[in-house]
């Protein structure tokens, strides 16, 4: 918590003293909150890979089948991400995130009454729909609450969520695979049923913390929250953002971001989904596995809030997210060179920093030609795109594994897809020549 204080206070943009109070105020109240959420968010989708460890032997999943059950999670959050981020809009952030993590965690809990491939397929489905909105309807409260020259820092506090579950997930969920057998329950089912419960607890703490907006904020003071809505009023007045939904579909640039947010996603989660896997190739025990897959997000927890502080003090988002994407894709393709396990997973470690720490740059865009219903409906449809590539990867790593009998084939795939990735990201300085960031 000290580290959001001291990102927070003394930023020479900053002229205004209630300004900086109110955004100290703000960070210390939900950043913490949010990323707590988002803790749970990422483990509960991504802890699938480890129960795959005992689960795929117990349902009789393929492969080609678990890869088929870990994405299809991305075709209910796809389909109703739009619907529940324009309800936000309409209902308030603070009601309908708490909705959100009640729900995906009851969801992501019932994944322990699967049976066999079909009942895997419906509660990942399912637990994609009770998700839908969580992530782009974090970020577009954020950017109701903290002005531009703060906003990547704040998506780094929230976003370090995503490596930290990794970090940590990996050997809890390990952990708690060796439950198996008490009261008669699978350690998988444990796992499941464990991580998933936390989730509607801080749904609760959100409904009852949260404010919409700083109008709302009983915890400022009157000239706070007059100096905070100032500088909204500022970057306003300069920025001819389009404020309708019908304005951002026809915007050319949030498909070209769409495009790039299924890009790294496929990247992210096809090697995340699969890493535990990948280890076990290697010979790794169950516990050995939880451990070394930690060891990736721990240096990608540091890097991407060194990357975004960076980011914030010199501009650059654009040439920085580029560079990101650039790395990830050299770094799977060259460590499918080597069979070893060292070289393989510095190649996969610095293949997550550049995407982790690329999707943090990444939602930084947006807001800066959206605002109001155009931003809510915006972000929505950029991320529900995107969020695709979370289906696509882990799919392609299953079936290129099952077609070519090895993880290699499948990391070479991700590496092109990661290069296309950062060709589009440096197409967008097509669409605003002037802009130096």
């Amino acid at each position: 918590m000290t580290f959001i204080s001291a990102n927070f206070a003394g930023d020479e943009s900053v002229d205004s003293t209630l300004e900086q109070q109110a955004v100290r105020k703000a960070a210390w109240r939900f950043i913490p909150l949010l990323a707590l959420a988002y803790f749970f968010n990422y483990l509960d989708r991504t802890s699938v890979g480890f129960a795959a460890l005992t689960m795929n032997r117990d349902l009789g999943l393929s492969a080609t089948q678990f890869g088929w059950g870990a994405g299809i999670m991305f075709l209910g959050y796809c389909l109703c991400e739009v619907p529940s981020n324009l309800a936000l809009y309409r209902f308030g952030a603070r009601r309908w995130l708490a909705r959100i993590m009640i729900t995906w965690g009851l969801f992501a809990a019932a994944t322990a009454l699967a049976a066999g491939p079909m009942s895997f397929y419906t509660i990942r489905l399912l637990l994609g729909v009770g998700e839908a909105g969580f992530f782009p309807g974090v970020i577009f409260f954020l950017a109701l609450w903290f002005p531009a020259n703060y906003r990547t820092r704040v998506l780094a506090w929230f976003t370090v969520s995503t490596p930290l579950s990794s970090f940590i997930g990996g050997p809890l969920s390990t952990w708690l695979l060796q439950m198996d057998g008490f009261l008669g329950l699978a350690g998988w089912k444990w796992m499941f049923i464990i991580e998933g419960i936390p989730a509607c607890l801080v749904g609760v703490l959100v409904l009852k913390l949260l404010a919409d907006k700083p109008a709302d904020a009983k915890w400022l003071s009157p000239e706070e929250r007059q100096a905070l809505q100032s500088a909204f009023d500022r970057e306003g007045a300069a920025s001819g953002k389009k404020k309708h939904f019908a304005a951002a579909l026809k915007d050319v640039r949030v498909y070209v971001l769409a495009m790039i947010s299924f890009g790294f996603t496929m990247g992210s989660y096809g090697i995340g989904i699969w890493l535990p896997q990948i280890l076990k190739s290697h010979g790794m025990t169950v516990g050995q596995t939880g451990w070394l897959s930690a060891i990736p997000y721990f240096f990608a927890t540091i890097a991407l809030l060194w990357w975004a502080k960076r980011v914030d003090r010199r501009g650059g988002h654009i040439a920085n997210l580029a560079a990101g994407l650039l790395m990830g894709a050299i770094a799977l393709g060259v460590s499918t060179h080597f069979h070893q396990l060292v070289p393989a997973m510095v190649g996969i470690t610095l293949a997550l920093i550049g995407t982790i720490a690329g999707r943090t740059i990444f939602f930084t865009l947006p807001a800066r030609f959206l605002s109001g219903q155009a931003a809510a409906g915006g972000l929505a449809l950029i991320n529900s795109i995107g969020a695709a590539g979370g289906f696509a990867g882990p799919y392609l790593v299953g079936y290129l594994k099952d077609s070519f009998g090895t993880y290699t084939a499948g990391l070479i795939g991700l590496s092109v897809v990661l290069a296309i990735t950062t060709l589009l990201t440096l197409s967008l300085y097509a669409f605003d020549k002037g802009d130096k960031n």
